[in-house]
């Protein structure tokens, strides 16, 4: 509910929400979107696909002839920072840029990261002597046809992103504001006791 409510304050009308564990009971606690003024549909994965192969699952309701870029939020991380402001700065996709990701500090529990920022503070690398890591925040803008060529099934996010860093197409921007991966029972508390305080 929390993400819903930040896209639907940054003007998003229509929510694709991906399914698989407990599938039914999602739709019953959220509906159709109607108390956040939003349209979300459901995309149900009897088989896991990740990341990827997710989003080729339902690639249709994402992108369309007029729209070739869409959000992707993890389901199962917190962040702080204004949605709306960070879409507005985000640079535009096309055919030499695919991914503008949002990245955050290492986590303990992911202390290695996933990518450097190049020099020019907006490019991403893979991490090496001269250029810190930080880690995929789990928010990003992609182009449809980035997943476009993928067939139906299981595909991880992670080897296509750096198969892009090849081709220099994908950027980013690091985020201070407080994240978190709530992707334990511990981090789910932690969380709790934040939102109380």
């Amino acid at each position: 509910e929390l993400h819903l409510e930040k896209l639907s304050k940054a003007g998003i009308s229509d929510v694709v929400i991906n399914t698989h564990w407990l599938a039914d009971q999602i739709p019953v606690a959220l509906g159709k979107g109607e108390k956040w003024g939003l349209s979300i549909h459901y995309s149900h994965e009897p088989i896991l696909l990740e990341t990827a192969g997710g989003i080729r699952h339902c690639l249709d309701r994402l992108v369309d002839g007029l729209e070739d870029s869409f959000l992707l939020i993890n389901g199962d991380i917190y962040f702080e920072w204004d949605l709306t402001q960070w879409l507005a700065e985000a640079p535009a996709l096309n055919d030499a840029h695919e991914a503008y990701l949002a990245l955050v500090g290492n986590p303990s529990h992911h202390p290695s990261g996933d990518f450097a920022l190049a020099d020019d503070g907006v490019t991403l690398q893979m991490p090496d002597q001269d250029h810190a890591s930080f880690t995929y925040a789990g928010l990003g803008l992609y182009r449809g046809s980035f997943f476009a060529h993928l067939d139906q099934g299981y595909h991880p996010l992670g080897p296509m992103l750096k198969a892009a860093l090849k081709r220099h197409s994908v950027s980013g921007c690091l985020m201070h504001e407080y994240w978190l991966d709530v992707g334990t029972p511990e981090r789910l508390e932690q969380l709790r006791l934040r939102l109380q305080g």
